[in-house]
């Protein structure tokens, strides 16, 4: 069995320079901004997780905190959109660094019936041009540069979302699904030692007077792990949610603090009360395509996720119905002495990150708000055209993929040449009576944009728009525009048996534009080398954002890179810290369901049922 082989502990570099995204960068253009150190940085890899089991539900975050509150949503009679509020809700409180109510997230929600997504996605500022990004010689700006105060600062959007969910999902009263977050606000809780490392490693504290009163002794210092950190102004924000709604937010003295902050920062935005009162979440169409004998759903644009996962995966289909040798079925992971004990075979890696390249290379072309530009998204996620992409991978890496010509292209777009992103968090959750949710939340970057309000940090979520609006007088689809919402990675997913429609997973992951890496890894896991849920999870993270061949560092054996290298990968070992969580339904011998669920050993997630 794959549980059985030893997972051993390790630790990586706190901070590490996304050498492979440089250079992607680099070879596609040498004025794009560099890259961020990762702001979600590796604090080691947990070996005390194991698969978790439940009869009748089941919650998973990226924090035991926030994991407790969904569950105990769970205990009180609720569904899978009360626990995934309340998990928000901690989080925002606990994991200040990844997510919270000044952000976004996209929802993935089966209700037992159909299938439902959810945008809460942030939109630009009515005031945001094209040129935001832009310096006055017409380069584009460092990510620090542009990251840093409130010309990032995007309309928030994670609560009209929550709210929309929750009318049409939701079985507890609204009021109810914020007590953990205020009871653990007021009392406080202890700072994690991943909390204490990425406070200590941001650099751009210092310009935050509030981020410092919060998280730093008087010296500077940063607070020592385990000291009782507690925010009274974000329990008396959640106490006015709870009573008032997310108007709470959007309308009053929160909006005008937040618009205020925004328009009056050092690097301004536009951000205005007229955004906050007018933000609208979505509903829309799921994205839901076949593989094998699993349906797959998840989030359409804006996200890129998708589309991409979907890509990924019908891609891996097709190579498998031109040649029976190119299964991945039989490529199972091993065991091995590299620190994790278990790697997938080279054969695998191989094409999983070929078939990624061809991905990306499509996502940079086409992908964008669909409010704003056309995206054929059909047509990139068409058998015949996913066949012809396959029909691109040979025994040797490509390389650079180029985007394809799928059907239903309407106009001609430049390719998005900014660099990728970082950061996230994930919740997913099963209730008692079948229903399920994946939710990815993000404020971006790491404490978003450094600008904090009554307690919560506000997104920098603007620096996910393209920072070149155009090329050679083509525009990039993915540019900035008054009230578009910009390109995301996010990719919440859940997993049907496509023959008898039952609900069979629920898996997302935080990572920036690694997630599609991510969950495309835990998705296969699950589906074609039939692991548990935490062995799927435990899997090393590898793929390739069409450049280097990314493989986590000190995960892979020097066996396994140097088939890569034969292969022609360029290879690069980074770390490569996902959140990822998962429940998967499952059934005995006598055909009784029940529920297994892991979390992340590179982050602090847990899973908890009953």
């Amino acid at each position: 069995m794959f549980s059985a082989f030893p997972l051993r502990r390790y630790r990586l570099p706190a901070l590490v320079l996304l050498a492979s995204t440089l250079t992607l960068a680099a070879c596609h253009n040498a004025s794009v901004p560099t890259l961020p150190l990762a702001p979600e940085s590796a604090s080691g890899f947990r070996t005390d997780l194991r698969t978790q089991h439940a009869d009748k539900y089941m919650a998973a975050a990226a924090n035991p905190l926030a994991a407790e509150a969904g569950r105990e949503m769970l205990r009180r009679g609720g569904s899978a959109i009360d626990a995934a509020i309340a998990m928000q809700a901690v989080l925002t409180l606990v994991e200040p660094q990844s997510s919270g109510i000044g952000g976004g997230a996209l929802i993935v929600l089966w209700d037992g019936k159909a299938v439902r997504t959810y945008d809460g996605r942030e939109t630009a500022p009515s005031g945001a041009t094209e040129k935001l990004f832009l310096q006055a010689n017409g380069q584009p700006m460092g990510f620090t540069q542009a990251q840093i105060g409130g010309r990032s600062v995007g309309t928030p959007g994670v609560l009209r979302a929550l709210e929309l969910a929750h009318q049409k999902h939701g079985r507890l009263p609204w009021a109810q699904l914020f007590e953990p977050a205020i009871q653990l606000a007021e009392q406080g809780f202890a700072i994690s030692p991943r909390l204490h490392q990425l406070i200590a490693a941001d650099s751009s504290m210092p310009r935050s007077p509030e981020m410092m009163a919060y998280f730093r002794n008087a010296d500077g210092s940063p607070k020592a792990v385990g000291t009782n950190l507690k925010n009274p102004a974000l329990a008396a924000v959640f106490k006015r949610i709870a009573h008032e709604g997310p108007d709470a937010l959007y309308k009053g003295p929160v909006a005008e603090e937040i618009a205020a902050k925004v328009q009056g920062h050092a690097n301004p935005g536009s951000l205005s009360l007229s955004d906050l009162a007018h933000y609208q979440a979505k509903e829309r169409a799921p994205l839901c395509t076949d593989y094998k004998r699993w349906q797959v759903c998840g989030m359409p644009p804006p996200s890129s996720g998708g589309i991409a996962v979907a890509q990924i995966l019908g891609t891996l289909q097709a190579l498998e119905t031109r040649d029976k040798r190119l299964a991945l079925a039989p490529l199972k992971p091993v065991k091995t002495t590299a620190p994790a004990g278990i790697e997938p075979a080279p054969q695998a890696v191989h094409l999983i990150s070929e078939a990624e390249r061809l991905a990306y290379a499509d996502r940079a072309q086409y992908v964008a708000d669909t409010d704003f530009v056309h995206v054929p998204v059909k047509g990139l996620v068409d058998s015949a055209y996913l066949a012809s992409r396959a029909a691109l991978i040979g025994e040797r890496s490509m390389g650079t993929a180029k985007p394809g010509t799928p059907p239903g292209i309407q106009v001609a777009y430049a390719p998005d040449r900014s660099p990728l992103r970082i950061s996230t968090s994930q919740v997913v959750a099963v209730d008692d009576a079948g229903g399920a949710v994946s939710m990815t939340t993000t404020i971006e970057s790491a404490f978003g944009s450094h600008i904090m309000v009554q307690g919560f940090m506000l997104n920098n979520e603007m620096t996910d728009f393209s920072f070149i609006p155009e090329e050679n007088g083509q525009k990039v689809a993915n540019r900035v525009e008054p009230g578009k919402r910009p390109r995301s990675s996010m990719a919440p997913t859940l997993i049907f048996d496509r023959q008898s429609g039952e609900f069979l997973a629920t898996v997302g992951s935080p990572g920036g534009s690694q997630i599609i890496e991510y969950v495309a890894k835990s998705t296969i896991g699950l589906l074609d080398w039939s692991l548990d849920a935490q062995a799927a999870i435990n899997l090393p993270n590898f793929g390739s954002r069409n450049g280097p061949t990314e493989l986590e560092q000190g995960q892979f054996s020097p066996t396994l890179i140097q088939a890569l290298k034969d292969k022609g990968h360029s290879v690069s070992e980074i770390d490569m810290t996902s959140g990822t969580q998962a429940i998967v339904r499952v059934k005995d011998a006598q055909g009784k369901a029940s529920l297994t669920g892991g979390a992340d050993p590179r982050r602090e997630g847990q899973a908890l049922g009953d």
